[in-house]
Protein backbone atom coordinates (compact mmCIF):
# COMPACT_ATOMS: atom_id res chain seq x y z
CA UNK A 1 0.00 0.00 0.00
CA UNK A 2 1.07 3.27 -0.61
CA UNK A 3 1.08 6.32 1.63
CA UNK A 4 -1.48 8.56 0.48
CA UNK A 5 0.34 12.12 -0.62
CA UNK A 6 3.83 10.59 -1.73
CA UNK A 7 4.74 12.90 -5.04
CA UNK A 8 6.81 11.38 -7.33
CA UNK A 9 9.20 13.59 -9.67
CA UNK A 10 11.60 12.43 -12.89
CA UNK A 11 14.58 13.17 -14.35
CA UNK A 12 14.71 11.79 -17.44
CA UNK A 13 18.12 11.53 -19.35
CA UNK A 14 19.61 10.18 -22.72
CA UNK A 15 17.78 9.72 -25.80
CA UNK A 16 13.78 10.00 -26.39
CA UNK A 17 13.42 6.12 -25.90
CA UNK A 18 14.06 6.70 -22.21
CA UNK A 19 12.02 9.67 -22.28
CA UNK A 20 9.04 6.97 -23.49
CA UNK A 21 9.71 4.73 -20.96
CA UNK A 22 9.39 7.75 -18.57
CA UNK A 23 6.31 8.93 -19.83
CA UNK A 24 5.30 4.91 -19.23
CA UNK A 25 6.43 4.91 -15.19
CA UNK A 26 4.77 8.29 -14.22
CA UNK A 27 1.83 7.05 -16.05
CA UNK A 28 1.22 3.75 -14.21
CA UNK A 29 2.51 5.72 -10.70
CA UNK A 30 -0.31 8.04 -11.50
CA UNK A 31 -2.87 5.44 -12.24
CA UNK A 32 -2.09 4.06 -9.09
CA UNK A 33 -2.88 7.62 -7.01
CA UNK A 34 1.03 9.18 -6.98
CA UNK A 35 0.64 12.95 -7.87
CA UNK A 36 3.43 13.62 -10.21
CA UNK A 37 4.91 17.03 -9.78
CA UNK A 38 8.26 18.48 -10.31
CA UNK A 39 11.35 17.22 -8.98
CA UNK A 40 12.09 19.92 -6.83
CA UNK A 41 8.93 19.62 -4.97
CA UNK A 42 8.67 15.22 -5.33
CA UNK A 43 9.15 13.47 -1.91
CA UNK A 44 10.63 10.33 -4.32
CA UNK A 45 12.95 11.17 -7.20
CA UNK A 46 13.54 8.84 -9.99
CA UNK A 47 16.46 9.38 -12.11
CA UNK A 48 15.97 7.78 -15.25
CA UNK A 49 19.80 7.02 -16.32
CA UNK A 50 21.82 6.68 -19.66
CA UNK A 51 25.08 4.87 -19.77
CA UNK A 52 25.54 4.34 -23.68
CA UNK A 53 29.13 7.10 -23.57
CA UNK A 54 31.24 7.99 -21.01
CA UNK A 55 29.74 11.47 -21.74
CA UNK A 56 26.50 10.66 -21.24
CA UNK A 57 27.55 8.12 -17.70
CA UNK A 58 29.33 11.39 -16.57
CA UNK A 59 25.63 13.29 -17.10
CA UNK A 60 24.00 10.43 -14.74
CA UNK A 61 26.08 10.59 -12.25
CA UNK A 62 26.31 14.38 -11.92
CA UNK A 63 22.27 14.62 -11.73
CA UNK A 64 22.46 11.77 -9.34
CA UNK A 65 24.78 13.23 -6.56
CA UNK A 66 22.60 16.54 -6.89
CA UNK A 67 19.68 15.21 -6.10
CA UNK A 68 21.79 13.01 -3.05
CA UNK A 69 22.66 16.99 -2.03
CA UNK A 70 18.52 17.58 -1.85
CA UNK A 71 18.23 14.61 0.35
CA UNK A 72 20.62 15.32 2.85
CA UNK A 73 18.89 18.70 3.02
CA UNK A 74 15.64 16.98 3.88
CA UNK A 75 14.07 18.04 0.44
CA UNK A 76 13.79 14.57 -0.91
CA UNK A 77 12.76 11.14 1.38
CA UNK A 78 14.14 8.83 -1.04
CA UNK A 79 16.02 8.56 -4.46
CA UNK A 80 15.51 5.74 -7.32
CA UNK A 81 18.36 5.33 -9.66
CA UNK A 82 16.38 3.69 -13.05
CA UNK A 83 17.67 2.70 -16.73
CA UNK A 84 20.57 1.87 -18.51
CA UNK A 85 23.59 2.81 -15.51
CA UNK A 86 21.57 0.84 -12.92
CA UNK A 87 21.00 -2.27 -15.73
CA UNK A 88 24.91 -1.89 -16.04
CA UNK A 89 26.60 -0.73 -13.12
CA UNK A 90 24.40 -1.82 -10.64
CA UNK A 91 26.55 -3.93 -8.23
CA UNK A 92 29.22 -1.04 -7.89
CA UNK A 93 26.57 1.31 -7.75
CA UNK A 94 25.08 -0.31 -4.31
CA UNK A 95 28.65 -0.06 -3.11
CA UNK A 96 29.68 3.84 -3.79
CA UNK A 97 26.09 5.41 -3.45
CA UNK A 98 24.60 3.84 0.16
CA UNK A 99 22.29 7.02 -0.29
CA UNK A 100 20.17 5.57 -3.27
CA UNK A 101 17.17 3.39 -1.84
CA UNK A 102 16.83 1.15 -4.90
CA UNK A 103 18.62 0.91 -8.04
CA UNK A 104 15.91 -0.61 -10.88
CA UNK A 105 17.93 -1.64 -14.20
CA UNK A 106 14.52 -2.35 -16.11
CA UNK A 107 10.61 -3.24 -15.66
CA UNK A 108 8.15 -4.78 -17.77
CA UNK A 109 6.77 -1.95 -19.68
CA UNK A 110 3.15 -3.19 -20.78
CA UNK A 111 2.39 0.17 -22.58
CA UNK A 112 -1.33 -0.64 -22.27
CA UNK A 113 -2.10 2.58 -19.94
CA UNK A 114 -2.06 6.61 -20.76
CA UNK A 115 1.54 7.83 -20.37
CA UNK A 116 2.27 10.92 -18.18
CA UNK A 117 3.70 13.39 -21.30
CA UNK A 118 7.00 14.77 -20.40
CA UNK A 119 7.72 15.98 -24.20
CA UNK A 120 5.73 18.89 -24.79
CA UNK A 121 2.27 18.48 -25.41
CA UNK A 122 1.69 18.72 -29.65
CA UNK A 123 4.03 16.26 -30.02
CA UNK A 124 4.71 12.48 -29.08
CA UNK A 125 7.15 9.61 -29.11
CA UNK A 126 6.08 5.98 -30.17
CA UNK A 127 8.06 3.35 -29.63
CA UNK A 128 8.37 0.41 -31.49
CA UNK A 129 11.01 -2.28 -30.32
CA UNK A 130 13.30 -2.52 -27.59
CA UNK A 131 17.46 -3.34 -27.41
CA UNK A 132 19.28 -3.68 -30.82
CA UNK A 133 19.67 -6.33 -33.58
CA UNK A 134 22.73 -5.29 -34.84
CA UNK A 135 26.07 -6.02 -32.50
CA UNK A 136 28.29 -2.96 -33.58
CA UNK A 137 31.48 -3.53 -31.61
CA UNK A 138 31.75 0.17 -30.42
CA UNK A 139 28.24 -0.19 -28.93
CA UNK A 140 27.30 -1.24 -25.71
CA UNK A 141 23.34 -1.39 -26.14
CA UNK A 142 23.00 -4.83 -26.79
CA UNK A 143 24.76 -5.56 -23.30
CA UNK A 144 22.36 -2.95 -21.56
CA UNK A 145 18.88 -3.43 -23.20
CA UNK A 146 19.19 -7.12 -24.04
CA UNK A 147 18.10 -8.97 -27.32
CA UNK A 148 15.81 -7.21 -29.92
CA UNK A 149 11.84 -7.26 -29.15
CA UNK A 150 9.02 -5.62 -31.34
CA UNK A 151 6.53 -4.21 -29.42
CA UNK A 152 3.16 -5.78 -30.26
CA UNK A 153 1.39 -4.61 -32.94
CA UNK A 154 -1.59 -4.52 -31.19
CA UNK A 155 0.13 -1.87 -28.20
CA UNK A 156 1.58 0.18 -30.65
CA UNK A 157 -1.60 1.02 -32.71
CA UNK A 158 -3.79 1.42 -29.43
CA UNK A 159 -0.73 3.90 -28.53
CA UNK A 160 -1.35 5.65 -32.39
CA UNK A 161 -4.54 5.73 -31.84
CA UNK A 162 -4.83 7.72 -28.65
CA UNK A 163 -2.11 10.17 -30.26
CA UNK A 164 -4.25 10.56 -32.90
CA UNK A 165 -7.86 11.54 -30.36
CA UNK A 166 -5.43 13.99 -28.83
CA UNK A 167 -5.23 15.41 -32.49
CA UNK A 168 -1.20 15.38 -31.78
CA UNK A 169 0.65 17.93 -34.60
CA UNK A 170 3.67 15.45 -35.20
CA UNK A 171 4.49 11.59 -34.24
CA UNK A 172 8.30 10.18 -34.07
CA UNK A 173 8.49 6.79 -34.46
CA UNK A 174 11.50 5.46 -32.99
CA UNK A 175 13.40 2.51 -31.73
CA UNK A 176 17.24 1.67 -31.44
CA UNK A 177 16.94 0.01 -35.17
CA UNK A 178 13.24 0.96 -36.05
CA UNK A 179 13.93 -0.98 -39.70
CA UNK A 180 14.02 -4.32 -37.46
CA UNK A 181 10.68 -4.32 -36.58
CA UNK A 182 8.86 -8.18 -36.65
CA UNK A 183 12.11 -9.66 -37.94
CA UNK A 184 12.06 -11.50 -34.02
CA UNK A 185 8.31 -12.48 -34.63
CA UNK A 186 6.55 -14.95 -36.80
CA UNK A 187 4.01 -13.31 -38.65
CA UNK A 188 4.71 -9.97 -37.63
CA UNK A 189 4.66 -7.03 -40.45
CA UNK A 190 7.79 -5.54 -41.34
CA UNK A 191 8.20 -1.89 -41.05
CA UNK A 192 6.36 -1.13 -44.01
CA UNK A 193 3.54 -3.14 -43.32
CA UNK A 194 3.04 -1.62 -39.29
CA UNK A 195 3.13 1.96 -41.25
CA UNK A 196 0.41 1.56 -43.26
CA UNK A 197 -1.08 0.10 -40.00
CA UNK A 198 -0.78 3.43 -38.80
CA UNK A 199 -1.45 5.58 -41.56
CA UNK A 200 -4.85 4.41 -41.17
CA UNK A 201 -5.79 5.56 -38.49
CA UNK A 202 -3.89 8.63 -37.71
CA UNK A 203 -5.98 10.91 -40.15
CA UNK A 204 -5.79 13.85 -37.63
CA UNK A 205 -1.82 14.03 -37.46
CA UNK A 206 -0.32 16.39 -39.02
CA UNK A 207 3.37 14.56 -39.66
CA UNK A 208 4.96 11.06 -38.52
CA UNK A 209 8.89 11.12 -38.36
CA UNK A 210 11.34 7.88 -38.82
CA UNK A 211 14.07 7.66 -36.50
CA UNK A 212 16.79 5.69 -36.75
CA UNK A 213 17.03 3.53 -39.91
CA UNK A 214 19.58 1.13 -40.18
CA UNK A 215 21.02 1.38 -43.39
CA UNK A 216 21.45 -2.01 -44.69
CA UNK A 217 17.69 -2.42 -44.33
CA UNK A 218 16.48 0.47 -45.78
CA UNK A 219 14.75 -0.77 -49.26
CA UNK A 220 12.66 -0.08 -51.71
CA UNK A 221 9.83 -0.67 -50.34
CA UNK A 222 10.45 2.06 -47.29
CA UNK A 223 11.92 4.28 -49.30
CA UNK A 224 9.10 4.58 -52.09
CA UNK A 225 6.23 4.76 -48.97
CA UNK A 226 8.22 7.49 -47.16
CA UNK A 227 8.54 9.52 -51.05
CA UNK A 228 4.60 8.86 -51.64
CA UNK A 229 2.83 9.54 -48.59
CA UNK A 230 2.74 13.25 -47.50
CA UNK A 231 2.61 12.59 -43.64
CA UNK A 232 5.38 11.32 -43.13
CA UNK A 233 8.39 13.32 -43.00
CA UNK A 234 10.69 13.68 -46.00
CA UNK A 235 13.49 13.11 -43.19
CA UNK A 236 15.88 10.23 -43.72
CA UNK A 237 18.06 8.94 -40.45
CA UNK A 238 20.94 6.97 -41.94
CA UNK A 239 23.60 6.30 -39.02
CA UNK A 240 26.33 5.28 -41.49
CA UNK A 241 29.22 5.33 -38.53
CA UNK A 242 32.10 5.70 -41.15
CA UNK A 243 33.15 5.50 -44.81
CA UNK A 244 36.51 3.73 -44.65
CA UNK A 245 35.80 -0.14 -45.86
CA UNK A 246 38.49 -1.23 -42.75
CA UNK A 247 36.46 0.52 -40.27
CA UNK A 248 33.47 -0.65 -40.83
CA UNK A 249 34.95 -3.84 -41.20
CA UNK A 250 36.35 -3.14 -37.67
CA UNK A 251 32.81 -1.71 -37.05
CA UNK A 252 31.06 -4.66 -37.58
CA UNK A 253 28.86 -2.78 -39.65
CA UNK A 254 26.67 -4.45 -42.25
CA UNK A 255 27.46 -2.26 -44.70
CA UNK A 256 30.35 -1.78 -46.59
CA UNK A 257 31.81 1.82 -48.62
CA UNK A 258 29.94 1.21 -51.97
CA UNK A 259 26.82 0.20 -50.35
CA UNK A 260 26.37 3.29 -48.64
CA UNK A 261 26.93 5.22 -51.53
CA UNK A 262 24.76 3.26 -53.49
CA UNK A 263 21.70 3.80 -50.97
CA UNK A 264 22.55 7.58 -50.61
CA UNK A 265 21.77 7.87 -54.66
CA UNK A 266 18.51 5.55 -53.67
CA UNK A 267 17.45 7.68 -51.46
CA UNK A 268 17.43 10.92 -53.32
CA UNK A 269 16.40 9.47 -56.56
CA UNK A 270 13.19 8.13 -54.66
CA UNK A 271 12.55 11.37 -52.32
CA UNK A 272 13.74 14.49 -54.35
CA UNK A 273 13.06 17.09 -51.68
CA UNK A 274 14.88 14.35 -48.61
CA UNK A 275 16.74 16.01 -45.80
CA UNK A 276 19.42 13.19 -45.06
CA UNK A 277 20.94 13.04 -41.57
CA UNK A 278 23.73 10.59 -40.51
CA UNK A 279 25.85 10.14 -37.21
CA UNK A 280 29.48 9.38 -37.77
CA UNK A 281 32.46 8.39 -35.39
CA UNK A 282 35.66 9.66 -35.08
CA UNK A 283 38.63 8.17 -33.57
CA UNK A 284 37.79 4.65 -33.93
CA UNK A 285 40.65 1.89 -32.56
CA UNK A 286 43.26 2.32 -35.01
CA UNK A 287 41.73 4.99 -37.24
CA UNK A 288 44.39 6.51 -39.47
CA UNK A 289 44.86 9.77 -40.72
CA UNK A 290 44.19 8.59 -44.45
CA UNK A 291 41.33 6.73 -43.14
CA UNK A 292 39.95 9.77 -41.24
CA UNK A 293 40.18 11.96 -44.28
CA UNK A 294 38.51 9.49 -46.83
CA UNK A 295 35.51 10.25 -44.14
CA UNK A 296 36.03 14.11 -44.34
CA UNK A 297 35.97 13.84 -48.26
CA UNK A 298 33.14 11.64 -48.08
CA UNK A 299 31.33 14.47 -45.95
CA UNK A 300 32.29 16.95 -48.18
CA UNK A 301 30.89 15.36 -51.31
CA UNK A 302 27.73 13.84 -49.86
CA UNK A 303 26.49 17.26 -48.29
CA UNK A 304 24.25 15.86 -45.63
CA UNK A 305 21.92 17.85 -44.84
CA UNK A 306 21.94 16.48 -40.90
CA UNK A 307 25.00 14.92 -39.34
CA UNK A 308 25.83 14.34 -36.12
CA UNK A 309 29.76 13.54 -35.02
CA UNK A 310 30.41 11.01 -32.50
CA UNK A 311 33.82 11.05 -30.50
CA UNK A 312 34.31 7.26 -29.90
CA UNK A 313 34.34 6.46 -26.47
CA UNK A 314 36.02 3.01 -25.21
CA UNK A 315 33.04 1.35 -23.94
CA UNK A 316 33.71 -2.10 -21.29
CA UNK A 317 31.84 -4.98 -22.86
CA UNK A 318 32.36 -4.55 -26.23
CA UNK A 319 34.21 -6.07 -28.87
CA UNK A 320 36.10 -2.65 -29.62
CA UNK A 321 37.46 -2.58 -26.17
CA UNK A 322 40.28 -4.33 -26.52
CA UNK A 323 41.11 -3.22 -30.03
CA UNK A 324 44.97 -2.09 -29.87
CA UNK A 325 46.23 1.27 -31.61
CA UNK A 326 43.66 3.52 -29.36
CA UNK A 327 43.63 6.85 -31.06
CA UNK A 328 44.96 9.52 -28.47
CA UNK A 329 42.05 11.65 -27.10
CA UNK A 330 43.39 14.87 -28.14
CA UNK A 331 43.89 13.66 -31.95
CA UNK A 332 39.69 12.68 -31.61
CA UNK A 333 39.10 15.70 -30.05
CA UNK A 334 40.77 17.20 -33.11
CA UNK A 335 39.02 15.30 -35.64
CA UNK A 336 35.79 16.12 -34.23
CA UNK A 337 36.21 19.75 -34.49
CA UNK A 338 37.40 19.17 -38.08
CA UNK A 339 34.44 17.52 -39.03
CA UNK A 340 31.68 19.81 -37.22
CA UNK A 341 33.87 22.84 -38.41
CA UNK A 342 33.00 21.35 -42.49
CA UNK A 343 29.55 20.42 -41.51
CA UNK A 344 29.11 23.52 -40.51
CA UNK A 345 30.12 24.94 -43.59
CA UNK A 346 27.90 22.45 -45.86
CA UNK A 347 25.00 23.37 -43.95
CA UNK A 348 25.03 27.13 -44.15
CA UNK A 349 25.25 26.41 -47.83
CA UNK A 350 22.30 24.54 -47.87
CA UNK A 351 20.27 27.00 -45.83
CA UNK A 352 21.27 29.80 -47.73
CA UNK A 353 19.76 27.77 -50.92
CA UNK A 354 15.96 28.25 -48.79
CA UNK A 355 16.74 32.07 -48.92
CA UNK A 356 12.65 33.25 -49.46
CA UNK A 357 10.69 29.97 -49.99
CA UNK A 358 8.09 29.27 -48.28
CA UNK A 359 7.66 26.54 -45.53
CA UNK A 360 5.57 24.61 -43.36
CA UNK A 361 6.96 24.89 -39.82
CA UNK A 362 5.47 23.08 -36.96
CA UNK A 363 5.58 25.94 -33.91
CA UNK A 364 6.96 24.37 -30.77
CA UNK A 365 6.83 27.65 -29.00
CA UNK A 366 6.88 31.18 -28.30
CA UNK A 367 10.42 32.89 -27.17
CA UNK A 368 10.28 36.93 -26.27
CA UNK A 369 9.55 38.34 -29.54
CA UNK A 370 9.01 34.95 -31.45
CA UNK A 371 8.39 32.01 -32.42
CA UNK A 372 10.46 28.64 -32.32
CA UNK A 373 9.51 26.11 -34.93
CA UNK A 374 10.88 23.76 -37.15
CA UNK A 375 10.35 22.43 -40.91
CA UNK A 376 9.90 18.56 -41.87
CA UNK A 377 13.75 18.50 -41.74
CA UNK A 378 14.10 19.20 -38.22
CA UNK A 379 13.56 16.32 -35.87
CA UNK A 380 12.84 17.93 -32.45
CA UNK A 381 15.85 18.68 -29.79
CA UNK A 382 18.36 17.38 -32.27
CA UNK A 383 18.01 19.70 -35.33
CA UNK A 384 17.79 22.86 -36.13
CA UNK A 385 15.15 25.68 -35.99
CA UNK A 386 12.89 28.25 -37.52
CA UNK A 387 12.98 31.53 -35.45
CA UNK A 388 9.29 33.23 -36.79
CA UNK A 389 8.08 36.44 -36.76
CA UNK A 390 4.59 36.76 -36.98
CA UNK A 391 1.62 39.81 -36.69
CA UNK A 392 -0.71 37.51 -35.31
CA UNK A 393 -0.58 35.20 -32.54
CA UNK A 394 0.37 32.00 -33.48
CA UNK A 395 -0.40 28.45 -31.01
CA UNK A 396 1.84 25.88 -30.25
CA UNK A 397 1.66 23.16 -32.43
CA UNK A 398 0.29 24.82 -35.11
CA UNK A 399 1.87 24.61 -38.82
CA UNK A 400 2.31 27.93 -40.17
CA UNK A 401 3.31 29.05 -43.95
CA UNK A 402 6.41 30.86 -43.16
CA UNK A 403 8.77 32.91 -45.80
CA UNK A 404 13.00 32.26 -45.53
CA UNK A 405 14.24 35.85 -44.55
CA UNK A 406 17.18 34.89 -43.57
CA UNK A 407 19.57 31.99 -42.96
CA UNK A 408 22.60 31.22 -40.06
CA UNK A 409 24.09 28.10 -39.63
CA UNK A 410 22.39 25.55 -38.62
CA UNK A 411 18.53 27.73 -38.00
CA UNK A 412 16.27 29.28 -40.37
CA UNK A 413 14.68 33.24 -39.55
CA UNK A 414 11.44 33.45 -41.84
CA UNK A 415 8.18 35.99 -41.59
CA UNK A 416 4.64 33.54 -41.36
Amino acid sequence: MKKPGIKIGILSLGCPRNLTDSENILGRLNLKGYPVVDISKADVAIVNTCAFIREAKEESIDAILDLIELKKEGRLKKIIVYGCLSQRYKNKLVKELPEIDAFIGKISLDYKHKRFPLAPRHYAYLKICEGCINNCSFCAIPKIKGKFTSLSEESILKEAGEFNRQALSEINIIGQDITGYGMDTKGAPGLCGLLEKILRQVSNIGWIRLLYLYPSRVNRELLQLIGRTPKICKYVDLPIQHISQRILKLMRRQTSREDILGLLDRVRTAIPEVALRTSVIVGFPSETEKEFKELLKFIEESRFERLGAFIYSREEGTSAYDLKKQVPHKEKVARFNMIMSLQQKISRQINEGLQGKVMDVLIDRKDKDCYLGRTQYDAPEVDGLVYVRSNRELKEGEFAKVKITDTLEYDLVGEA
